[in-house]
């Protein structure tokens, strides 16, 4: 799956003033509500409540994964961040989470296109240069191609 189609620059924040695994889910919601791809900012983030209430969205290597499938979202897409602090999250690990992977699922796409980007960026986030690209890289092109090399590899 080309990756492109659905992760856009202008959904990649690279300096996210956020503190609270609150202001992350805020944060890179408002950049899925500037482009129109969530319509209805509050549902949606009340989407991705219910979805951490079902267990926590944390991995390791300081890596957060948080989704919601909501009949808010336009557009299924993803949005990444990378924090400027630590933000305290229940992670796999125990390590706090500095770069998070919000997905934002319309309802028709759950059972499919969810599936596929999810394999995509867990394949991605199994090789441990990419997660250790995925916290240093300022280039948000180069983040883009860290997920879509994974994809050209597993096709």
């Amino acid at each position: 799956m080309d990756i492109t189609k659905i992760l856009t620059e202008k959904h990649i924040k690279l300096d996210m003033a956020a503190r609270t695994k609150a202001e992350v889910i805020e944060e890179l919601t408002d950049l899925l509500v500037e482009d129109g791809s969530v319509i209805d900012r509050e549902q949606f983030i009340r989407d991705v409540w219910l979805r951490e209430e079902q267990g926590s969205t944390g991995f390791e290597n300081h890596i957060a994964i948080p989704h919601g499938k909501s009949a808010a979202v336009k557009n299924t897409t993803i949005a990444i961040g990378r924090t400027l602090h630590e933000v305290p999250w229940e992670s796999l690990d125990g390590s706090d989470i500095r770069c998070i992977i919000l997905f934002a699922v319309r309802l028709e796409d759950q059972n499919t296109t969810h599936i596929r980007l999810l394999t995509q960026v867990s394949s991605a986030l199994a090789d441990e240069d990419i997660i250790e690209n995925l916290l240093v890289e300022n280039d948000p092109k180069n983040i883009i191609q860290l997920f879509n090399e994974t994809a050209e590899v597993d096709a």
